[in-house]
């Protein structure tokens, strides 16, 4: 079986299956199929996962690669190591959660053309892209579905979002494009230095080389502009809160819960694998850019009064503490960093679609404000919401607190200074998740005249894998340490630097 083509196939089923219920004539039949196709990818994902050795000394596993086009070097390269195994992993676990927490998201509408169906089979077309640019070991073929990204994404937020959807999502596509344009002349330019050939955009063919000092670093801040902008990093975060908050809340987890790790997974592919010295030469500028977000984020998202947009802010937050162990270039930084990814995905998926049902039973309104008392109401929705804001403040027993914990002791090893200044995120995020609780969950019983249902089993349904997994991943973090850790050792191998934890280090087997 393992040699199968898994990652194609896992792009493939979603791409088909996205036509299929295209053209589909009723919208109910579409919501069903697409939320079947999704469940069988996820199946699919599951079984090639099941093929990946973890003890491996290999790089990249379940490899692909046929020559695209050879007149420049272009491969259909694919592979995966352990933290882009877990990233896809996640973005199939959330699929079909988000298909059935968006199934009455157009409630009125499937007389309304075929919006419908266009809905659904936009977030199956997502499914190939997020698989395509994870799985992706050519650079080239890397930066092909990260642009790809954007088409669906813009038409979820523009065609089926809010009041300002055009507004985000032209703000949205500008930095996207700003950053893909600059990460393309870095591209070009990297294959110019690199060996050529009709395989010269293969990661394997551009580590190692030997660039000049000055060059490397042009061709780093390149890749790593584009990065921070997806991430997204402070100064170049803005269009997320709007983008958050004109979203479909299914479309919002999707986007930051999945779409954005690209930038931060990209720092660990491509950044510290191909430009290392340019990374130890960036790494105090950066550092201290992500102790920026982390504080940043935190203190905007106290001021926030919507609710998407305080979710935003927490990530902006909690992106820099991803950026923050990546650079910290230890491995228990990196090994924090990468569990973060998968960790922040769940956290934002309970947060956004949570919100959500909120959102739905008071007919649209965002505003915290407007509500107030609801756990007297729908104690249901108040309790997994408690849950998720838990999470987001990362309290041990989430599998929160141990990527955090991890990303502050691993970042310690190495800039004490650095983790000590953003230690006070840790209180900061306690106010804007137990405010937002209180101002929206506790008080008096309101007087809404009329009558609000608690959690449905459709809704129970969404948000029981997510808590299974803040849960699980909280008290048995080694499931997934165990896969990321040996790809973050093989990352480091190609910095630099001394891993300051190497002579304490344990295995995966040993935590």
């Amino acid at each position: 079986m393992t040699d199968l083509p898994w990652l194609t196939i896992l792009m493939v089923v979603p791409l088909v299956g996205s036509l299929v219920v295209a053209i589909l004539p009723s919208a109910e039949t579409a919501k069903q199929t697409a939320l079947g196709i999704s469940l069988v990818t996820l199946a699919l994902g599951v079984v090639a996962a099941a093929q990946f050795q973890t003890g491996s000394g290999e790089q990249f596993q379940l490899v692909e690669e046929h020559s695209w086009i050879p007149q420049f070097g272009v491969s259909y390269a694919l592979g995966v190591d352990g933290i882009a195994l877990t990233l896809i992993l996640l973005a199939l676990v959330l699929t079909p959660v988000c298909l059935l927490a968006a199934w009455n998201d157009l409630e009125g509408e499937a007389a309304s053309g075929r919006r419908v169906q266009t809905y659904f089979a936009l977030m199956l077309v997502l499914v190939t892209f997020m698989v395509g640019v994870f799985a992706a070991t050519d650079v080239f073929l890397f930066y092909v579905f990260f642009e790809a990204m954007l088409i669906p994404v813009y038409f979820l937020i523009g065609s089926f979002g809010g009041a300002h959807r055009r507004y985000a999502a032209i703000k949205f596509l500008l930095f996207s494009l700003l950053g893909g344009l600059i990460m393309l002349v870095a591209v070009i330019a990297l294959y110019f230095v690199g060996p050529g050939g009709s395989d010269g955009f293969l990661v394997s063919s551009l580590t190692g080389l030997d660039i000049d000092a000055s060059t490397e670093k042009w061709l780093f801040v390149g890749f790593f502009i584009a990065f921070a902008i997806k991430a997204p990093m402070w100064p170049v975060h803005t269009w997320l809160p709007d983008a958050a908050s004109a979203a479909k809340p299914a479309t919002a987890v999707l986007l930051v819960g999945v779409l954005d790790k690209v930038g931060t997974y990209g720092m660990i592919r491509f950044c510290l694998q191909l430009f290392p010295e340019a990374s130890a030469w960036a790494t105090p500028v950066v550092i201290t850019l992500a102790v920026i977000s982390i504080l940043y984020g935190a203190m905007l998202a106290i001021a926030q009064t919507d609710f998407m947009r305080l979710i935003a802010f927490t990530s902006v937050s909690h992106f820099g503490f991803i950026v923050l162990g990546i650079f910290a270039m230890t491995s228990v930084g990196g090994g924090g960093a990468a569990l973060y990814m998968v960790n922040h995905g769940f956290s934002t998926a309970a947060l956004f679609l949570i919100v959500g049902m909120l959102i739905y039973r008071n007919y649209g309104s965002q505003q915290i404000g407007d509500f107030g008392g609801w756990q007297r109401i729908t104690p249901g929705v108040a309790g997994v919401f408690l849950v998720a804001c838990l999470s987001a403040l990362s309290l041990p027993g989430l599998s929160t607190f141990v990527s955090e914990f991890l990303v502050f002791v691993g970042t310690y090893q190495r800039y004490p200074v650095a983790a000590l200044v953003a230690l006070p995120a840790v209180v900061l995020a306690s106010i804007y998740a137990l405010w937002m609780y209180k101002r929206s969950m506790t008080g008096p019983r309101p007087d809404l005249g009329r009558f609000v249902p608690d959690l449905s089993l459709r809704e129970k349904v969404v948000v029981a894998p997510l808590i299974i997994a803040l849960l699980g991943l909280g008290f048995f973090p080694k499931l997934a340490l165990d896969v990321i850790d040996p790809a973050v050792q093989q990352t480091l191998t190609h910095v630099d630097v001394e891993d300051v934890s190497a002579p304490q280090a344990t295995s995966g087997s040993e935590r």
